[in-house]
């Protein structure tokens, strides 16, 4: 008998009583002025013991889309469907009117005209922000103050000053919010922590490059990427200048390198240095180096930081006692991104690109492939594992979002690794035009 099946079953007998003598349906004694409410009771009933498995203990989150972005025919929508015993999507809303009408048609949801009328319905219980559009922060706000959890897969280009208002209303809301940080969730990143773990030991250089194609990309994503001028302002995507889209894509691109470095080590740097190949911001090629401390102390309680104004001379600060101690033994990570082969030349692109990350350890050294690649070697020589089998990223993704709206325990990492990643890229623009290392633990 099915959880449905059961609950009605249980529901009948509990109400028998009233309805002795004339059933549920009024007959013979009945009192048929009560059959509404009661059959609104046991349809309540139903509908919520449909939302939990046949295990009776998770809970089947109702959500609405709000856009259908570039990864949503290969992650988020292979996802959902895999995870329909804890997904019921009930509403969509999509610029795209054909993408709009195939997930329509394909989840059985209601179309919906905007992004309000979306996040006010009360059959709904999270959003998931899927598309980078001119509308940035306005959903996942109206979403917060609804009082529904946010699942963030637009863009990440947050700026720490500008947007700590969008911050501060997540975070006085209430509600579950995650960030979507796919390298995280990638199977090689977590086989790479177990190894850090039991046998590589803790990193001590770490080497993290993207290599991007960014040529096409005003032809490809102008109806998807958001104008942002110095001040901040929005604008017609119209006008975009490839360069400024240019330099977005980097921006996301390093922000999620950043995070990503800081989660194998699983501290923030205390320093960052970064030099461009020009001295313009949309660069064709740029380069962080970040130095943690070192992994294999104790690790206290860190300290989260914003942007600033560093000081011009040493205060103190913790990269100052590493360096006046003498040799230093902690983390390096040099991360870097570029765009600097044109989209014309396709072989070049894919010619022997570099590994994502590599990590040199007290016991080894690993080389990562996304999603699931991993080499690695030690003492005993070499060992390659293909991860290719494990959950899909997606799946990871989301299901980490259903425990965090569902669990007792608010928990917005998501949310403070992404702005603190946006934090170390802010210090080094400011490390690149002043030409020096910037201490991140003396920015206020």
């Amino acid at each position: 008998m099915s959880v449905p099946e059961r609950a009605l079953s249980a529901l009948r007998r509990l109400l028998n009583p009233i309805f002795r003598g004339g059933g549920f349906f009024g007959g013979r004694g009945g009192s048929v002025g009560c059959i509404p409410n009661a059959c609104e009771s046991a349809r309540l009933c139903i509908d919520e013991q449909s939302r939990r498995t046949a295990k009776g203990t998770r809970v089947k989150l109702r959500i609405g889309l709000i856009g259908l972005g570039d990864q949503w025919q290969s992650m988020h929508r292979p996802a959902l469907r895999m995870l329909g015993d804890r997904f019921d999507v009930r509403a969509i809303y999509c610029n795209v009117s054909k993408l709009a009408e195939s997930a329509v048609s394909e989840f059985q949801a209601d179309p919906v005209d905007g992004y309000q009328a979306l996040v006010t319905r009360d059959d709904i219980d999270a959003v998931l922000v899927l598309e980078n559009s001119w509308l940035r922060f306005h959903p996942a706000t109206a979403a917060c103050r609804a009082g529904k959890a946010v699942y963030w897969a637009s863009d990440l280009d947050f700026d720490p000053i500008r947007d700590r208002e969008f911050k501060n209303c997540v975070q006085d809301s209430g509600v579950a919010f995650m960030a979507g940080l796919p390298r995280r969730f990638a199977p090689a990143t977590l086989r790479l922590k177990e190894l850090i773990a039991t046998h590589l030991g803790s990193p001590r250089l770490i080497f993290c490059h993207k290599r991007l194609c960014l040529e096409d990309a005003p032809l490809k994503r102008r109806d998807q990427i958001t104008r942002r001028g110095v001040e901040g302002n929005l604008g017609d995507d119209s006008r975009v200048d490839p360069e400024e889209i240019r330099a977005r894509m980097t921006r996301t691109e390093l922000m999620q390198l950043i995070d990503w470095c800081c989660y194998v080590v699983g501290e923030r740097p205390l320093s960052v240095m970064s030099a461009n190949h020009s001295p313009e911001e949309a660069a064709d090629y740029q380069a962080l180096s970040l130095l943690f401390n070192d992994a294999s102390s104790g690790r206290g309680a860190r300290k989260h930081f914003t942007t600033g104004t560093p000081a011009a001379t040493s205060n103190g600060s913790a990269t100052d006692s590493v360096r006046s101690n003498g040799e230093h033994k902690g983390v390096t990570a040099q991360v870097s991104c570029g765009s600097y082969i044109p989209a014309q030349w396709q072989e070049a692109i894919g010619f022997r690109p570099p590994a994502a990350m590599q990590v040199c350890c007290e016991n080894g050294v690993a080389f990562v492939d996304l999603p699931g690649t991993l080499v690695w070697f030690d003492d005993a020589g070499r060992h390659q594992e293909f991860l290719e089998g494990e959950s899909p990223v997606g799946e990871k993704m989301l299901g980490q979002f259903h425990r965090a709206v569902t669990s007792l325990v608010r928990n917005l990492s998501g949310l403070e690794d992404a702005f603190n990643a946006a934090a170390i890229l802010k210090a080094a623009r400011t490390s690149l035009h002043e030409g020096r290392r910037v201490d991140l633990g003396d920015l206020a």
